[in-house]
Parts: C-alpha cells; structure tokens; sequence
C-alpha cells in the first residue's frame, strides 16, 4: 500500500474507532442515564466501641447505641453507602448468655442475617468484641485499691478466659464470612489505657504496665481470632494502640473518657478517639477497592 493511500485510509480507520466507541457506549448506558454509584456496603456488628459510646451521648432503649462514632464517621464517608447499618450494642457479649439483656454478637449476626441486611453483597463489615465476655474492667478497680500482687492476680484471672474468648470470636467470624463471602471483615483491637509516665492516675504506674500488658494480651488473642483458617482469607486486624499513643485516659491530650464513677463513657473512645478509629480503618482497609456498584 503507497504512502498516499495509507494516509487516506488512517482518517477513515479512526473515524471508525469513534463510531464503534459510541455505539458501545448507547448500548451499555441508556440515553440520560447516569452511571451506577460505586459505594461500600457497610455492616457493623460488636460492642459498646462499635455503638459509638463515647462519641456523644448515648441513647439507652432499645439498644445502647451514641450517635458520631466511628462508624458515622464512616459513613459520611462519600466511598461508604449512607444507608449501611450499625447494629452493635453496648454491652454486648460475642455468644448470648441468659443473664446478658443486649443481643450478642452472634444474635446481631442472625437479626442482620434474616433481614437480609448482612448478605452476599455486603463488601465491609466491623467489629469490636471481647472484653465484656471476660469482665475486662473488674481488675481495674481491683489495681486501684490492692498491692500490685493482687492485681497481678486479678489480670491472670481474665487472662484465663482467652481461649474461650478466641473459640466463640472465630464463631462469629465465621457466621459472617457464611452469609457475607464477599466482605472484607475489619476486626479492631482496643487502645492501651494508661500512659505510665503521664499524669496522675488512681492506679500506680507499676499497676498502669500490668493493666496494659493485659490489653495486648486480648489484642493479640483477637489477632488471633482473624487469623483462623475458615476467616483469614478475608479477615483483618486492625490495631489502634499506636494511634492511641500519648492519649491515654492520663494523658495531657487524652481520646479516652474518664468522668465520675457511674459515667457510662468512662474508658471509652472521646470524638477524638472515635475519628481515630476511623482513620485506623482507612489505613488497613483500601475503601475504594472494596466499592461496588
């Protein structure tokens, strides 16, 4: 072919591309149709971390959940659907026990299950569990009053429960992973609570290192948990204790609630907390990978 002819057959050849090109587009998209909205199904199971106590002033009946938490946070995230669905709880437990009055992780797992909010199109779901399973808090007031022995003692008692602890956390990864295959499960850890060199605290610094060795213990069972063969595919751990770093409850700059004896916030995240929470999962978790339309 001469060089002439060629030149007059590239014109044509490329007007040909656009007519192709927009004949696929009509047939793909209609006339005036926008395209489809890519967001993440967001489904949030757990305890009083995940409710948003804390965040603001949580609201009591049915089920204790505050307003401004982590996962609101999330939500008003452009790259999340704004209708995803929170279900935890605040004193939720991750297996139900006849004595516990708020669903348990499991029975949240089931309730979202039958409404078909939790399914195969779910693309993320968080959780926070465990500690109301072992009484995480009890040996704290047990370290403010005792020798350091006893509340040595006191952490090693709960420290005994971790392996019941891990066995009904894998339940529960798994029951979501059966009916959400797809989803990407982010399961996060909890912040150290005190800061030993910071400021006073009713706990001496000795008794403040125990208290914080015993939070990286759970931490590390639920890790753990993530890790189980049947759920690691799609599970991740998400620490926090690094974000949390010099905002201890003693801490100048704290993100950890502390108020009078009976406040319900006490020992949980402030909004501050709350935001870093948020961002701790935008940091382990792409957003924009996991968006589907």
């Amino acid at each position: 072919m001469g060089t002439t002819a060629l030149r007059r057959r590239l014109p044509a050849f490329a007007a040909g591309l656009a007519t192709l090109a927009l004949a696929l587009g009509s047939a793909a998209l209609p006339a005036g149709a926008a395209p489809p909205v890519k967001d993440v199904d967001l489904v949030a199971v757990g305890d009083s971390y995940t409710a948003g106590v804390g965040a603001s002033a949580p609201d009591i009946a049915p089920c204790t959940q505050a307003g401004r938490g982590y996962v609101d946070l999330l939500k008003a995230l452009s790259v999340v659907d704004d209708d995803s669905t929170n279900a935890a709880c605040a004193g939720a437990v991750i297996v139900d026990r006849p004595s516990d009055t708020a669903p348990s992780v499991l029975e949240q797992i089931t309730a979202l299950t039958a409404s078909g909010t939790l399914s195969v199109r779910t693309e993320l779901v968080t959780l926070t569990a465990g500690p109301n399973d072992i009484n995480f808090t009890a040996p704290l007031a047990t370290c403010a009053r005792f020798t350091l022995d006893v509340c040595a003692q006191a952490i090693q008692e709960v420290q005994a429960k971790f392996p019941a602890l891990q066995a009904d956390l894998v339940e529960a990864l798994i029951a979501i992973r059966r009916t959400a295959p797809h989803a990407t499960i982010a399961v996060f850890g909890y912040p150290l609570l005190f800061d030993p060199a910071g400021g006073p605290s009713l706990l001496t610094p000795e008794a403040q290192e125990l208290v914080n060795a015993g939070t990286r213990a759970l931490n590390n069972v639920i890790a753990q948990a993530t890790d189980a063969p049947r759920v690691k595919a799609k599970a991740v751990y998400v620490d926090v204790t690094e974000a949390f770093a010099g905002h201890a409850v003693n801490s100048e700059r704290s993100w950890i609630h502390l108020g009078s004896l009976e406040d319900p916030q006490n020992f949980h995240p402030t909004p501050l907390g709350h935001q870093a929470y948020a961002d701790a999962l935008q940091d382990a978790v792409n957003l924009n990978k996991l968006a589907r339309p």
